[in-house]
C-alpha cells in the first residue's frame, strides 16, 4: 500500500479495515485528511455530535481532499466510516457503550470487541500505520496544570508520528507553557497558522509563541517536506487560532478554567474522567461560548488541513 507521499509499501494487521474510498485514494496518492471520533463519542450530545461529524467531513471535501474519520468498532481499526457508523458512534446506546480509545486501548480494544471513538493519540497511531499525512483536530492534549505529572499520550504520540497535525493548540485547561517545552524537547515544530503566537484553543492568543509562523498552506507542506527529509520521524503541528468571531477573551476562559480545576479537585477526579469534566464545566460557566467557539475552530481546523494536504 503506498503511503500517502512517502513511496514505501505496508502491510496492515488484520483488525485494520479501510473504506474502499481510503484504499483507491492511498495507491492514487489523493489527498487525505484523518478526523479523531472522541468529539463524536465523548465530546458533543446527540445529535449535534453527528451533524459535527458530517459537517467536518463535508468541509474536508469542500477544500479538495478525502476525511478519513478513524475509530473502533467491533473490534476493528476503521479508516474512514460510513455515515450510518457515524451515527451509531454519535448515538448513545447502555447496551453497546461506546469507549474512549487512546494508543494504550487498542489491544483491549481489538481483543475484546469494543467500540469507542478513538483521541488524537489514537488516531495518529492508526494514521500513521495506515500511512495518512495529515490530520486535524480541535485541541491536543499536554501537561496537566494539576498534577502536573499528568501528561497526554498525545504529546508522546506527536514525537513518534510524522504527520502535519492542525489544531487550535492544546486544550486551554492545560498548562500550555510546559506544554510547549514538552514539545520542543520532542523536537516537534510548533507552526503558528497566520500567526507567530501560540492560541489558547477558545482565544486566539495565549503570550506564548510558536517555533515559526507559516502563511499558506503551501508554507506548511514545504515545511513538513524538509522536516522529514532531514530524517525526523516526528510531527509538525500547526497551530491556527479559532475564527476571530466564535473566539473567546483569554481571561473570561481562564476565570471558568480555575473553577472548573477547584471543582474537579474537589470531587476527586482523575485520570482520563478529567478532560471531560473540565470541559463540560468551562462550557457550562461560559454559557455555552466555548462549545460554540470549539465547533466553529473544529471546521475551521478541517478546512485548513484539506488544504495542507492538497499541497503536500
Amino acid at each position: 500500500m503506498t503511503n500517502g507521499n512517502v513511496a514505501s509499501k505496508s502491510v496492515l494487521p488484520a483488525f485494520f479495515r479501510l473504506l474502499p474510498e481510503i484504499t483507491q485514494a492511498l495507491e492514487q496518492r489523493k489527498p487525505l485528511v484523518a478526523l479523531e471520533s472522541t468529539v463524536i463519542t465523548h465530546g458533543l450530545p446527540y445529535p449535534q455530535n453527528y451533524s459535527l461529524a458530517l459537517e467536518m467531513e463535508a468541509v474536508v471535501r469542500q477544500n479538495g481532499a478525502i476525511p478519513a474519520t478513524i475509530a473502533v468498532l467491533d473490534g476493528s481499526a476503521r479508516i474512514g466510516v460510513e455515515a450510518t457508523e457515524l451515527d451509531r458512534l454519535a448515538r448513545p446506546d447502555e447496551r453497546s457503550p461506546m469507549h474512549k480509545i487512546s494508543a494504550r486501548d487498542f489491544a483491549p480494544a481489538i481483543a475484546n470487541g469494543w467500540s469507542g471513538g478513538v483521541t488524537v493519540a489514537g488516531t495518529l497511531l492508526a494514521a500513521r500505520q495506515a500511512g495518512l499525512r495529515v490530520f486535524a483536530t480541535g485541541g491536543i492534549g499536554g501537561v496537566h496544570r494539576q498534577p502536573e505529572f499528568d501528561i497526554s499520550a498525545d504529546l508522546e504520540l506527536l514525537a513518534c508520528s510524522p504527520l502535519v497535525v492542525v489544531c487550535a493548540g492544546a486544550k486551554a485547561i492545560l498548562d500550555l507553557d510546559r506544554t510547549l517545552e514538552y514539545l520542543e524537547t520532542h523536537s516537534v515544530p510548533v507552526i503558528g497558522y497566520q500567526t507567530d503566537e501560540f492560541p489558547a484553543f477558545y482565544s486566539r492568543s495565549s503570550g506564548l509563541k510558536t517555533s515559526a509562523k507559516a502563511d499558506t498552506a503551501q508554507q506548511v507542506a514545504a515545511i513538513a517536506r524538509a522536516h522529514w527529509e532531514m530524517g525526523m520521524h516526528s510531527a509538525v503541528l500547526v497551530a491556527a487560532p479559532p475564527p476571530e468571531g466564535s473566539a473567546l477573551p483569554f481571561q473570561e476562559v481562564e476565570t471558568a478554567i480555575q473553577q472548573a480545576l477547584t471543582e474537579a479537585q474537589a470531587a476527586q477526579v482523575r485520570g482520563q474522567a478529567t478532560t471531560p469534566f473540565l470541559l463540560k464545566r468551562v462550557t457550562e460557566l461560559t454559557q455555552g461560548g466555548s462549545l460554540r467557539a470549539n465547533l466553529a475552530l473544529l471546521k475551521n481546523n478541517a478546512r485548513i488541513a484539506a488544504e495542507i494536504s492538497t499541497s503536500l
